[in-house]
């Protein structure tokens, strides 16, 4: 449907001609995201400052014309499909970093800066932004706040509500609003910042990130574990994570993810029950006992070989199963469903099992890997023909409902989007979710924010 007359209009007002596209191929180009759904935007608009994006949204708002913000569009959930038209606002070109502040452990970043871009500026500061999400060269800081995007780091230094102390943003109401602090603590109010990290866009656009750093380690280092089974693994998860020492890395990878990272890497990648990838940093001067800390928490029953990394060379020798996992993956099934479920680290050792019973109960591929150290574990279904992909929609509901059995969650880092909406009742009660509609009311009276998004 086109945009009203009166709203383009204002867009040509607002926006120089290379920031505007309205044409076939452009709105294309914005039309997917990495989930492989797709739905075509009436118009993209790429702002440069704040100001453009309170004039767009009060300009769309009074039409009744729905706003998308958008990233990198490397999200798998579809959260940036425009599924009722609209305007898709990239990103792309706010993509300044306004300064870096060592003495105050902060940086003021636009949306659009890249996270790997971000963390190269601050090497030379000896600090990090910890959020480290697989896709970080092409990711935007903007796309990890919208779905709280973390990666192996988080079971140490948190995710990205952790590592934020404070927003500029755009209500759907096309009202600009700060929030947050530029200190580390703070009790003023309502915190919402923290509401809007993980609202996917559909409560306000982010214009502005105050971000909280951490300063970089002295060294690191890297173990591997094989084990028997799934369950000792698991087991040994739990274990790690209850003793003093938190690594910053704790990754598991499953028996049939091994057998197929093996064949697509080839003998760098041990065949085993399962396997965990461990990093430990700190200081040289207390690595060594916090190494050895780990370790011993590692070791127990169905323990087949622990190994530490002594060199630069060897670290990337050991990571070579991981590495080697997302092509080989791609070999199997073009069409994978890539989901990222989360339960209580005790009660990994159950999901395991419940998984593995499920995909011999459906006949279906699937391949389970991820960040264990924070009982989120990437769930991927690899079907290979549309009667796979039928069992595998019948065995991911069944995967979802002993998530919640087992007290986890739907997502741990990917966020709902379009592919878990429907099952946001299993995870969420219904007065909790009409407090959503409240707060989202709230800060989006005429629903233009995102539609079609999150809330059932």
């Amino acid at each position: 449907m086109p945009l009203p007359p009166a709203l383009l209009t204002t867009l040509h007002s607002t926006f120089p001609a290379d920031a505007l596209a309205a044409g076939e191929a452009e709105r294309i180009a914005y039309s997917y995201d990495n989930s492989r759904r797709h739905a075509l935007p009436d118009a993209v608009v790429f702002p440069t400052e704040h100001a453009q994006v309170e004039a767009l949204v009060r300009a769309c708002r009074e039409h009744g014309v729905p706003v998308i913000a958008r990233g990198r569009g490397t999200n798998t959930t579809g959260a940036t499909v425009p599924v009722a038209g609209g305007v898709v606002v990239s990103f792309e070109r706010m993509n300044r970093i306004v300064r870096i502040d060592p003495d105050n452990r902060l940086a003021v970043v636009e949306p659009g800066v890249l996270n790997a871009d971000l963390q190269k500026a601050l090497a030379p500061h000896g600090f990090f932004w910890p959020p480290d999400p697989s896709s970080a060269p092409w990711c935007s800081v903007g796309g990890n706040l919208a779905c709280n995007s973390a990666g192996p780091r988080a079971v140490k230094y948190g995710t990205p509500r952790e590592n934020t102390l404070g927003l500029r943003a755009v209500a759907g109401s096309g009202e600009g609003f700060r929030c947050g602090t530029y200190t580390s603590k703070g009790a003023t109010g309502y915190d919402l910042t923290r509401l809007l990290i993980g609202s996917e866009g559909t409560l306000a656009l982010i214009t502005e990130a105050t971000l909280k750093l951490t300063p970089k380690p002295s060294a690191v280092r890297t173990l591997r574990a094989t084990y028997r089974d799934v369950g000792s693994a698991a087991r040994a998860v739990a274990r790690i994570m209850a003793q003093p020492v938190t690594p910053c890395a704790l990754e598991f990878i499953d028996d049939v993810a091994l057998k197929l990272a093996h064949a697509h890497g080839g003998d760098s990648v041990p065949l085993a029950g399962a396997m965990l990838m461990i990093e430990v940093d700190g200081e040289p001067a207390t690595l060594d006992s916090a190494v050895d800390a780990v370790a011993a928490a590692a070791r127990g029953d169905g323990l087949e070989e622990l190994r530490v990394a002594q060199s630069a060379d060897e670290t990337r020798a050991l990571w070579a199963a991981r590495k080697a996992l997302s092509p080989a993956q791609r070999t199997i099934s073009p069409n994978k469903i890539n989901e990222d479920v989360v339960v209580p680290v005790s009660h990994l050792p159950a999901l395991v099992d419940g998984i593995k019973r499920f995909a011999a109960k459906h006949d279906v591929l699937i391949v389970t890997f991820g960040h264990a150290g924070n009982g989120n574990l990437h769930v991927n279904l690899l079907p290979r023909d549309d009667a796979e992909r039928k069992r595998a929609h019948a065995c991911l509901a069944e995967v979802f409902a002993l998530v919640i059995e087992l007290e986890g969650t739907l997502s741990g880092e990917h966020g709902i989007g379009l592919a878990k909406r429907e099952f946001m009742p299993l995870a969420v009660p219904a007065t909790t979710l009409e407090l959503m509609r409240n707060v989202k009311a709230a800060f989006d009276p005429d629903g233009i924010l995102n539609p079609g998004k999150l809330l059932p």
